[in-house]
């Protein structure tokens, strides 16, 4: 499996998912977008990972490279790719999908428990599980998409379009360094609303990072089994 990283900035990275690619000697390339990278060729990858960013899906006339960002997104998509979108990146997915993605009436930071539904299983997700949040927008299910769960904060956590292209809202792959320093970067996010933790709180208990990481690699697990059963369509 060749990965490569669609990054908007340089405090989110692809945390977990970099040493799953590592221990599995897969390869994995970057855009990074903050540091000027241009797009790479459609051919050179069989997954494209999108992750989070502090811009919005709607900030076309703030972003200069949003645009050429959504329509490769679109093009991987139509392709045939296999897709991963988180955070900013499952917002972005959704965007191309043409659903709507908009401000949330609060933000959503720390670890809040998911609720998964039974479509999450396929991803090795249970019912209920701890997930890292850090996001103030959210979307609207596209069509044709299958929902994957929700929190007290927010209905649309997740969502698999045509099997291949995952979305989530949430993040697994954070490991406590990536955590640390999305709160140095954006602690001015961090309010007192309803769903919104203190910095000291996210940080507290790493077991929680690690049981998060496990599931990463089990959503990783189903983008590689899924890529496997599309070659074997089309070998």
């Amino acid at each position: 499996m060749r990965i490569h990283v669609l990054q908007h900035v340089s405090y989110e990275g692809p945390g977990s998912i970099a040493l799953w690619a590592e221990k599995h000697d897969y390869p994995v390339t970057y855009t990074r977008f903050y540091k000027g990278d241009t797009l790479p060729d459609e051919d050179s990858f069989d997954l494209l990972l999108i992750l989070g960013g502090v811009m919005g899906a709607n900030d076309d006339k703030k972003v200069p490279w949003l645009n050429d960002e959504k329509q490769f997104i679109a093009n991987a998509i139509d392709q045939g790719k296999m897709v991963l979108g988180i955070c900013l990146g499952a917002q972005l997915v959704a965007h191309v999908l043409g659903a709507d993605v908009q401000q949330h009436e609060h933000r959503e930071i720390g670890w809040f428990p998911i609720t998964a539904t039974p479509n999450a299983m396929v991803l090795g997700l249970p019912q209920q599980f701890q997930a890292f949040h850090w996001h103030g927008d959210t979307f609207s299910l596209p069509e044709g998409a299958v929902h994957l769960g929700s929190s007290e904060a927010c209905t649309n956590q997740g969502f698999i379009y045509q099997d291949r292209v995952v979305a989530l809202q949430f993040h697994l792959e954070t490991t406590p360094d990536a955590a640390q320093e999305l709160i140095d970067a954006c602690s001015h996010e961090i309010d007192n609303g309803p769903h919104t933790q203190p910095e000291a709180a996210m940080l507290v208990d790493l077991e929680l990072f690690d049981e998060a990481n496990q599931r990463m690699e089990q959503v990783m697990g189903y983008m590689l089994s899924q890529m496997a059963m599309v070659s074997e369509c089309t070998g």
